[in-house]
């Protein structure tokens, strides 16, 4: 069996037993408290704090904190912000005052839904010290599905929405003024499959994006091939099926996450399973998006297997980056000011094995990215001109580490 087939299989088994019984010390959160961050100085106006989700099992334990320089671009590990099990998406509020985590466990069920069947997955909220960084948890509620693997939030900061991947479904939650999870507010159960009879047997919603106006709600659908278009209604703090109700990729590509251009004229989703981007053309008026290009994350020749993941645009638009598991690289696409079409750049190991995610630095110069099955976060200087990355010669050790967040120091 290939590497990757054998990562694969493991996505499939990778919620170890053990973490039924081991979820949260007294059934909370436990607040980052050691003396690396006790001692450490309060950030100052060119750090940022960056917070890493991982899986856990292993020799990770949850949450993990780290202070970033925008000017050196050095990355300084602070320890362990909260223990959970599995926070393997995290994001922050717009104004940065709050954090959300996912917490995925067993999947109990495949056809688990909201209606019948066990719910496993879960949602925390956590507010933030702008000066330390540390995490003070909330409050914790169900992601009313199996296997979350997502959770994104609307440009106010009053509306959360979290993607059920194993179960195929979207639900939106409001946000109270203190920064905790109320009540759910929205639900949409997904229905169908596609081609692939191993992985697209249901639907597997991956991703809830909003877009740049904050009117739309994007959900790609790996187990559809489609990206499931909603209008987002800020009366009820929800959302309802758009007209049109979604974008069809290729059948096969499984698509996985969406990202918009700063010009608001194009979106480019990243397909899992075809290792491939669709760039679309995007109307911000009613929400569709019209195919215009499809192209491979890999170069030309190459033959082993490999799934893509993630996929950013950085701040200019210039430049398009999309993460490869299997080939273990990021690859840049420069994206055509008028057209919107892409042309392959560059290709470079991300320093390790399955890049599951990175980002790119607020101030656009350094891009990070987790790899979590060699444990370990490497980051990259990003050229201004070409945008082509290159090694700092800094990679840090962390168990499994699969989701980063940056968030400005006071």
């Amino acid at each position: 069996m290939s590497y990757l087939s054998k990562f694969l299989v493991r996505r499939s088994l990778r919620y170890s037993p053990w973490i039924l019984g081991a979820m949260i010390l007294g059934g909370e959160v436990l607040l980052l408290q050691n003396a690396k961050l006790a001692a450490s100085p309060a950030a100052t106006k060119q750090d940022y704090f960056v917070y890493v989700g991982t899986y856990t099992g292993g020799e990770s334990k949850g949450i993990y904190l780290y202070r970033f320089n925008e000017r050196t671009g050095r990355l300084i590990p602070l320890g362990l912000a909260a223990e959970m099990a599995n926070p393997s998406f995290v994001v922050a509020d717009p104004k940065r005052h709050f954090l959300y985590a996912l917490s995925e466990f067993p999947n109990r069920s495949a056809n688990a839904s909201r209606a019948h069947g066990p719910v496993d997955g879960s949602i925390s909220s956590f507010a933030i010290n702008p000066r330390t960084g540390a995490l003070k948890f909330l409050n914790r509620v169900s992601s009313d599905g199996v296997g979350p693997a997502h959770v994104g939030m609307d440009k106010t900061g009053k509306i959360l929405f979290a993607a059920n991947y194993e179960s195929g479904s979207i639900a939106s939650y409001a946000i109270r003024p203190d920064g905790s999870i109320g009540a759910m507010t929205g639900f949409d159960q997904h229905h169908g499959h596609s081609v692939n009879p191993l992985r697209q047997r249901g639907p597997h919603a991956h991703e809830a994006a909003v877009s740049p106006d904050n009117r739309f709600l994007f959900t790609p659908d790996l187990g559809l091939d489609r990206i499931l278009i909603y209008r987002i209604n800020y009366a009820k703090r929800t959302f309802t099926p758009n007209q049109p109700t979604y974008a069809a990729v290729k059948p096969g590509l499984g698509p996985r996450h969406i990202a918009f251009a700063p010009n608001g004229k194009f979106a480019y989703v990243v397909c899992e399973m075809g290792s491939a981007v669709v760039a679309f053309s995007y109307n911000h008026e009613t929400g569709a998006l019209t195919p215009i290009q499809t192209i491979s994350t890999l170069p030309a020749g190459y033959s082993g297997q490999s799934a893509a993941a993630e996929i950013h645009i950085d701040k200019t638009g210039r430049f398009l980056y999309v993460s490869n598991r299997g080939q273990n690289t990021i690859t840049e696409f420069d994206i055509h000011k008028s057209t919107g079409k892409l042309t392959p750049v560059q290709s470079i190991s991300t320093g390790g094995k399955i890049p599951r995610n990175f980002v790119i630095d607020p101030a656009g110069r350094y891009l990070i990215a987790a790899n979590q099955d060699s444990n370990n976060i490497v980051v990259f200087k990003i050229d201004a001109a070409t945008g082509r990355l290159t090694p700092t010669g800094q990679s840090l050790q962390l168990g499994a580490p699969v989701c980063l967040q940056f968030v400005p120091g006071a």
